[in-house]
């Protein structure tokens, strides 16, 4: 069933829940679907292995969005959100930010607090990075 005036979260595109998710094709590429805001994962539950609990990389919420979704279309859920590009300049900066806060490690240890460092440290990167591309006047996907 489709609700009145649903649109994605980010491209603002009309939804629809009436079939052909995930197709090549318009009403495939505009189907909702749901998204978690930090992934259930993080906190050691996973939908595809329902009634398994692993073990979380956060106790609490660091942004206070546990459990909480959006709704995109399945283009920009599937295509954009799960499938960022990192160029390889991007990996060497994002490396050194990591190392520069301790977040970096040799061996891999018991505990998950440099992933769960390294996770937030890539949030507020993404928040910068946004803050500052929107405070910009001419802002094109062109320039850098």
């Amino acid at each position: 069933m489709n609700r009145p005036s649903e649109r994605c979260a980010i491209c603002g595109c009309h939804l629809h829940r009436s079939g052909d998710y995930a197709k090549p094709t318009v009403l495939g590429r505009s189907h909702a679907t749901k998204h978690h805001y930090v992934p259930e994962r993080f906190f050691g539950r996973s939908k595809n292995r329902q009634g398994t609990q692993r073990e979380g990389i956060f106790d609490v919420c660091p942004w206070d969005a546990e459990g909480k979704t959006v709704v995109f279309c399945y283009e920009c859920h599937e295509e954009l959100l799960h499938n960022p590009v990192f160029l390889p300049e991007d990996v060497e900066k994002f490396a050194r930010l990591a190392a520069d806060n301790g977040l970096c490690e040799e061996q891999k240890s018991d505990g998950r607090d440099k992933i769960a460092g390294r996770i937030k440290l890539l949030q507020k990167v993404i928040h910068h990075g946004l803050e500052t591309l929107s405070t910009l006047d001419a802002c094109s996907v062109e320039g850098k």
